[in-house]
């Protein structure tokens, strides 16, 4: 099977070659670089960011988690599509080892660094093929930690306290506990 059938063939919609190779024969990976390039070059695959490839149609969450590793979908964007902040963006923001942003085709993907131990913590974090998405409590306790408590939620009542408690620990600081557990009582929630 050649790559581009592979490709095609595939759920996916966002290839690296390291991704690739694992799927192709060992006489194909020697000349798997250039069959990526010829695609692109025809326009049979797209080439949004050097060692990244795509079809036409991409998944633009599955995109996000390929632009930095590791790195999972949270915060704004997790938080305005469960009902929890109203202020609508179509950046999707992301927590991963570094603060970056990334522009592809004219949308917005920007990275907030965390903490290793924390990112590194599945808990709360729902990988679904090649997506990897904070829960809405997990992207709360992300906007909480990373905004030191200085952010707004218009509305927490989505939200699971029962959950929030079960990840809190994740994040290993008394002071966000304390942070949480204030909001979470003086919203009655």
């Amino acid at each position: 099977m050649d790559v581009l059938s592979t490709i095609l063939s595939s759920s996916r919609t966002v290839f690296t070659p390291q991704w690739l190779a694992l799927t192709c024969d060992e006489k194909e990976r020697q000349s798997l670089r250039r069959s990526l390039m010829y695609y692109a070059k025809k326009g049979a695959l797209l080439n949004p960011r050097k060692g990244i490839y795509t079809k036409p149609k991409y998944d633009e969450q599955e995109l996000a988690c390929a632009l930095l590793k590791p790195s999972y979908i949270s915060l704004e964007y997790v938080l305005a599509r469960a009902g929890v902040t109203f202020q609508y963006s179509s950046d999707i923001t992301c927590v991963s080892y570094q603060n970056r942003t990334i522009e592809v085709d004219g949308k917005a993907y920007a990275f907030r660094q965390i903490n290793p131990l924390i990112w590194a913590n599945m808990l709360g974090i729902e990988q679904r093929d090649n997506i990897a998405i904070a829960t809405p409590e997990r992207a709360f306790l992300d906007m909480m930690y990373l905004s030191a408590g200085q952010c707004y939620f218009d509305n927490i009542h989505p939200l699971k306290p029962e959950l929030i408690r079960q990840i809190l620990p994740v994040y290993n600081s008394p002071i966000l506990t304390k942070r949480v557990e204030t909001l979470l009582r003086d919203d009655k929630h």
